[in-house]
């Protein structure tokens, strides 16, 4: 019998015995038992309540059509709550936000789906009913793991409410849902203003989603611990190159894409926390992550793109104002601006394939969080893994975390929404915050 038979013998040995007599091993089989067939066995015998409210997250996400704008921050909170409910019960790394330790013999399962449910019914008070489903499914399917008959998942919720109900607090005064005056640029040449549609009207009177500009940090010290130099200027080849590689790709017809980057383009205008969140969902069950890995996993994961995403808008809004930079959107220079320069040619017919959103090109916002979800994710697995995305009823499967990234950035190109260099220098902006909150947050203790 060959090594790879063997092991798959020992494992359906390891699980039958865990049904039948509870987890217990001798000396030989011990010496076996890697961290990831540990991981198997306790998946096989335990659903990963991590895994599975991470799923009901997407679903909410899919079936509200939020915007992408709000999602990142969406995300941070549901997998703060989750993260600091599950971990207060194992104490296994410093917390995010809430440091009281969960009462002795709470479930830490029940934990998790206490804190996940309590956390979107708080965000997606419309989707209760079907929230509550998924939570009674979630309690019915829930196994005690603690050894503590009810008593253990009942402490488990009411520890995991507790935590939820404190993090929701704690974020209803970030700044998120403040009023702020409306911001419509300047009329400098380069600068961004209000962006013209396909018709050639206006996208409305200011911009839009400025709040994230505003709205506190998870876990970055400021909004501008990250922000990016300046772009380029006007007057320089690296502008040149930028101008006429978007007025190439990025026109709604005659342009040279080709239809594969056609097709990418809309599906990659999708929503980045869905995209992001199915990789690392997918990825995860099949590399049989642990459920407390997974637990930090998804915390990285969604506190580093909610810390990109302020730190983009912070960056629109800053730049945006500023009259020497240049922010103004291809459409608005290619086909409504002059800038002097014979090497980048004005065409009034030039419209782009997506219609550009109404707030200023640099940074761009889903490069950056292209950025912060693919390191996040190479940084815990390798780059070869299989995974679907899906954007309404298109999807696409990927072979690489690379070549999604990829994808993701060029599609602000070839939809004629963004700058080829600003593309760049974003998404490495969200992979420094990336490694910064994986190399800072969460340590073990």
């Amino acid at each position: 019998m060959n090594k790879k038979s063997s092991k798959t013998k020992l494992l359906f040995c390891l699980i039958a015995k865990i049904l039948m007599v509870g987890l217990a091993f001798t000396p030989a089989q011990a010496n076996h038992i890697t961290p990831k067939l540990m991981a198997i066995v306790q998946d096989t015998v335990h659903p990963d309540q991590v895994l599975e409210w991470n799923q009901i997250f997407i679903d909410t996400l899919i079936a509200t059509n939020t915007a992408n704008s709000s999602s990142q921050r969406l995300g941070a909170i549901v997998h703060t709550a989750v993260f600091d409910a599950y971990n207060g019960v194992e104490r296994r790394y410093t917390p995010i936000y809430y440091t009281t330790d969960a009462p002795k013999g709470a479930s830490r399962r029940a934990a998790a789906i206490a804190a996940a449910y309590t956390a979107l019914v708080g965000l997606f008070p419309s989707r209760q009913p079907q929230l509550q489903a998924n939570y009674a499914a979630s309690l019915d399917a829930l196994s005690d793991d603690d050894g503590d008959g009810g008593k253990s998942v009942e402490r488990g919720i009411e520890w995991g409410t507790e935590v939820a109900q404190a993090v929701l607090a704690w974020r209803a005064t970030d700044g998120f849902n403040q009023s702020y005056p409306a911001f419509a640029g300047g009329l400098t040449t380069g600068q961004w203003r209000p962006t013209l549609n396909a018709n050639g009207n206006p996208c409305g009177t200011g911009m839009s989603a400025q709040p994230l500009a505003f709205t506190a940090m998870f876990f970055l010290d400021s909004n501008t611990q990250f922000r990016p130099v300046a772009p380029r200027g006007l007057n320089t080849d690296t502008y040149v190159d930028d101008f006429n590689t978007v007025k190439a790709l990025g026109r709604d017809t005659g342009s040279t894409r080709t239809a594969d980057q056609t097709f990418l383009a809309p599906f990659w205008e999708g929503n980045a926390s869905v995209h992001w969140n199915q990789v690392a969902n997918q990825i995860a069950r099949a590399n049989h992550s642990s459920m407390s890995d997974n637990n930090r996993l998804f915390a990285v994961l969604d506190i580093a793109m909610a810390d990109t995403a302020f730190t983009t808008w912070s960056a629109k809004r800053f730049y945006g104002a500023d009259p020497g930079v240049i922010t103004w959107r291809p459409i608005t220079a290619i086909a409504f601006g002059d800038d002097g320069n014979p090497a980048t040619v004005e065409d009034p017919t030039w419209r782009p394939l997506i219609n550009t959103p109404c707030h200023p090109e640099y940074s761009a916002g889903h490069p950056g969080l292209n950025g912060a979800g693919s390191s996040v994710l190479l940084a815990h697995f390798g780059d070869e893994q299989t995974f679907t995305l899906t954007t309404g009823a298109n999807s696409r499967t990927y072979s690489s975390i690379s070549q999604a990234r990829s994808d993701g950035n060029n599609a602000r190109v070839w939809g004629g929404m963004h700058y080829p260099s600003s593309v760049a220098i974003s998404d490495g902006v969200g992979a420094a915050i990336a490694d910064y909150v994986n190399a800072n947050a969460m340590l073990p203790k």
